[in-house]
């Protein structure tokens, strides 16, 4: 079937599926979002009044998705996903009991677990909490909204490391990687079984509606899906990284049908060979940084993933993108760009049929 906001739905999912299979068909993968030609005259929402508006009031958040996804262009492999925006109070480190500070733009929370040991065993989702019942309405709300329309996001909800920092503090969890690096080890596994737990619980709200899953990493796979990430690695040497966080990364891939790994920042560059070696990781997405240069200023590391036969995602230009294919193969790319109006967009699309090459 179409989507109200994908008209095109059917032969994207199609795409998806090749792509993730890594298999070729007639060029890269590709999203490419612009302004649509002749929106709907849809009234736009004022500005949230407050920052409960803004990330609490689902009547609010409804507005704001159906007028920016009426009014947007999703070309090739570019979905429209129904979210509430990500600024972490539906996210676990919020159950688990950390105070989560909202602003206009995003949220930042308050470390709980201060004692010397990682006292983690104790740990429980407090499924009464405020929040956690608001990401279940939040969730069941968007599958309503999205019914014919478009995607619902699974959400953003914590990742390796990452969730066990916002329970530390960043500077805590670096001296327990050197003090006590078995304990950190220990906690992860329980904190990714956690993890895995609650993704399911999610993923039986969104899965018929999706026809599989999306989250707040824009790519779509007929299961469950999800980007796996430690940020806070950017920290830590490879040996450390290696001993320590990739066994939870190994369990979360392994529960997962598909995963991209979202290497964000240079810093964790030095990780890749490691992650490469993961057996049911997908793909990888090589991402500079803001203020970093363009991944194609990248392209040894770039080519390194491909030549492993992972699938590659790179975020770029839309004048980037005829480099891009010029040096890399493009099966198993998948390049997410956007364009200034629909039209450019299109004669974008037909240009990557012209420059793809299949280099494997």
């Amino acid at each position: 079937m179409s989507l109200l906001y994908k008209p095109d739905w059917e032969e994207t999912k199609k795409n998806y599926r090749k792509w993730w299979a890594g298999e070729y068909f007639g060029r890269c993968a590709i999203s490419v979002c612009a302004p649509k030609k002749n929106p709907p005259d849809i009234p736009q929402p004022p500005q949230p009044k407050d920052i409960y508006q803004k990330w609490y009031d689902l009547d609010y958040i409804s507005c704001v998705n159906d007028y920016n996804l009426s009014r947007t262009f999703f070309g090739a492999e570019a979905i429209p996903i129904w979210n509430g925006g990500y600024p972490g109070h539906t996210a676990i480190p919020t159950f688990l009991g950390c105070p989560v500070h909202l602003d206009m733009t995003t949220g930042w929370w308050e470390p709980v677990l201060i004692d010397e040991e990682i006292k983690y065993s104790t740990l429980k989702l407090k499924e009464n909490h405020p929040d956690y019942k608001f990401a279940i309405e939040l969730l069941k709300r968007g599958v309503k909204e999205a019914e014919g329309r478009c995607l619902v996001s699974i959400g953003a909800f914590g990742g390796c490391g990452d969730t066990l920092a916002a329970l530390r503090g960043t500077e805590r969890l670096l001296f327990d990687c050197i003090e006590r690096p078995q304990q950190v080890k220990e906690a992860e596994m329980y904190l990714m079984e956690m993890w895995c737990e609650y993704y399911e619980k999610l993923y039986r709200i969104i899965k018929n509606i999706d026809e599989g899953s999306t989250c707040w990493f824009p790519l779509w796979a007929p299961g469950k899906f999800y980007a796996a990430q430690n940020d806070f690695a950017y920290n830590i040497s490879t040996k450390m990284f290696e001993e320590i966080f990739v066994p939870a990364i190994e369990r979360q891939t392994n529960f997962l049908d598909f995963c991209v790994y979202h290497v964000d920042g240079i810093g964790n560059f030095k990780h890749i060979d490691v992650l490469l070696e993961l057996p049911k990781l997908q793909a990888i997405q090589i991402l500079p940084g803001a203020g970093k240069p363009s991944p194609l200023h990248f392209m040894d590391v770039l080519k390194k993933v491909q030549k492993k036969g992972k699938n590659l995602h790179i975020s770029i230009h839309h004048s980037e993108v005829r480099t891009a294919l010029e040096n890399l193969s493009a099966r198993g790319l998948f390049i997410s760009t956007s364009c200034e109006t629909e039209d450019d967009a299109l004669r974008l699309i037909d240009n990557t049929y012209k420059w793809s090459e299949n280099r494997i």
